[in-house]
């Protein structure tokens, strides 16, 4: 049995995490931290996840994470960072679901985010963790970054295409939508009831943090500079992430479905509909999949709509993928399949 750390257990993706986690066998969560619910048991807080009714949240403790196989940080950008140098020295496995370990190139991470690196000679060791992409990586790796949400559905949306070289490199557009748990569990007043309900908006149009990413991703794909425009707009609902892709591209729309189906044949966790269907944000409610259909309105055009659950397969349910991946289980072992309903 494996132990497994948890460092920030009261956000929406610590949650998350405990609720897959709950139902896998070869794991068990030994270590839970959170500096403002130490002392108090994850049932008390959480009725649902009963099950961890002898767990308790503790205060942090480098020593104690270290006797753990495997932790995951569901904290903020600027933590982790400072702390997996000591925990890799130890032979403690590490995946960062905030964004210190999703770029190889500290000058590009201190350019989004505003500040040096705390530990820019792990960055080369780090692996970007998109298991349709990296998975014979992710199996060796010590040290994952977990994807942004929107840059797990952007990217999965327009790979086959980056791989292909059949994309305009140059022209794409990204529309992104997002439920409000996106931003997290801290109370913001756009995020209350009677501020977002019934309302629809754009948001860092003038750029959001995740759009470098998933230029940065894509362009390490590509191996050229990829130019993407990105803009996110909040959904008036809790959970889901659709992106709307606009590619240039000289495939016909019956040569690009071919492609898509043949790249995602063997992948567990992305499906492509059929047309004239176009993907909801309630098919992947709650599980680890990502569904995406393609359409075209002229030649020369492809529009691909990706949709996931921002906390499982944009958070915690990729994480555990990337778990599964490190520790040598089944990869898909404790992720929800499929969607609730209703």
């Amino acid at each position: 049995m494996k132990r497994i750390g948890i460092v920030g257990g009261t956000g929406y993706t610590g949650i998350e995490l405990l609720r897959m986690l709950v139902n896998h066998t070869k794991v068990e969560v030994a270590y839970l931290t959170s500096r403002s619910e130490a002392g108090n048991s994850v049932a008390s807080l959480y009725p649902w996840l009963d099950h961890y009714d002898a767990l308790e949240f503790e205060a942090p403790s480098i020593e104690r994470l270290c006797h753990c196989d495997l932790v995951f940080y569901a904290t903020p950008n600027q933590i982790a960072m400072h702390e997996a140098p000591e925990l890799l020295n130890r032979g403690v496995k590490l995946i960062d679901l905030a964004a210190d370990f999703r770029f190889s190139d500290a000058t590009v991470w201190q350019s989004i985010y505003g500040a040096p690196h705390a530990s820019p000679e792990l960055l080369c060791d780090a692996v970007y963790g998109l298991p349709e992409i990296y998975r014979d990586r992710i199996k060796d790796a010590f040290l994952v970054g977990n994807p942004g949400c929107y840059p797990t559905a952007s990217t999965l949306a327009v790979l086959p295409l980056i791989e292909s070289g059949q994309l305009d490199l140059e022209n794409l557009i990204l529309d992104g939508k997002s439920g409000a748990s996106g931003a997290g569990r801290n109370p913001r007043t756009d995020l209350i009831v009677a501020e977002a309900s019934d309302n629809f908006h754009a948001y860092a149009a003038s750029g959001h943090r995740h759009g470098p990413e998933i230029e940065y991703q894509l362009s390490q794909l590509a191996g050229r500079s990829v130019s993407v425009t990105f803009v996110p707009h909040l959904l008036p609902m809790i959970r889901g992430i659709e992106v709307t892709a606009y590619i240039k591209t000289p495939l016909s729309l019956e040569d690009a479905l071919t492609l898509y189906r043949q790249r995602y044949a063997d992948e567990p966790l992305v499906s492509v509909v059929q047309s004239p269907q176009h993907p909801e944000t309630r098919w992947v409610r709650g599980s680890n999949r990502c569904v995406l259909g393609l359409y075209q309105q002229k030649p020369g055009q492809i529009i691909v709509s990706s949709v996931i659950d921002n906390l499982v397969k944009g958070a915690a349910g990729q994480a555990i993928q990337n778990m599964n991946l490190m520790l040598g289980f089944d990869e898909t072992t404790a992720l929800p399949m499929h969607a609730l309903s209703p």
